[in-house]
């Protein structure tokens, strides 16, 4: 009697855990197509959440996703760095310098493209940058991850 009790109380709070986790799959999976074309079917179990997750791998749409702000997915307010942009900054340091300092410049340009600064704000990104050149460059030293974790700060 004792186990029927113990292991209806188990099923119970199972049955309790996995309603209330039915709808955080988006939170496991995250934006993108698979979560947009299973959302009807979003139980939270293993099965509807491994749908969503593969269809997003396959179809790889989730950086489009937020880089445009679609497929469920919230486009970011502020300006990110990657990888890619931290290459570039290292290996352009000297030719950023000084397109920082006169507030224009191909170097400038392509560091806009990369952070995906708005063709309507470019101006003001250069603008904001030349401004806090001084902010940025502080020694002339710093190494490339530094200095653009200060461009990022500035144009904010």
């Amino acid at each position: 009697m004792k186990i029927k009790l113990v292991i209806g109380g188990c099923l119970i709070v199972l049955a309790a855990a996995g309603s209330s986790l039915a709808g955080q799959a988006q939170n496991n999976c995250g934006c993108g197509l698979g979560s947009m074309l299973w959302a009807n079917k979003a139980d939270g179990s293993i099965l509807s959440q491994t749908m969503q997750v593969t269809t997003n791998g396959l179809f790889g749409n989730q950086t489009f996703g937020i880089t445009s702000g679609t497929l469920g997915c919230e486009q970011p307010e502020s300006i990110g760095a990657d990888d890619r942009t931290f290459a570039y900054v290292r290996d352009n340091m000297d030719g950023l310098a000084r397109d920082i300092a006169v507030g224009r410049g191909e170097y400038l340009e392509t560091l806009a493209e990369l952070l995906a600064v708005p063709e309507d704000s470019k101006g003001a990104f250069a603008d904001s940058l030349q401004d806090n050149f001084s902010q940025i460059f502080v020694t002339g030293e710093e190494p490339a991850e530094v200095i653009l974790e200060r461009i990022v700060i500035v144009a904010g």
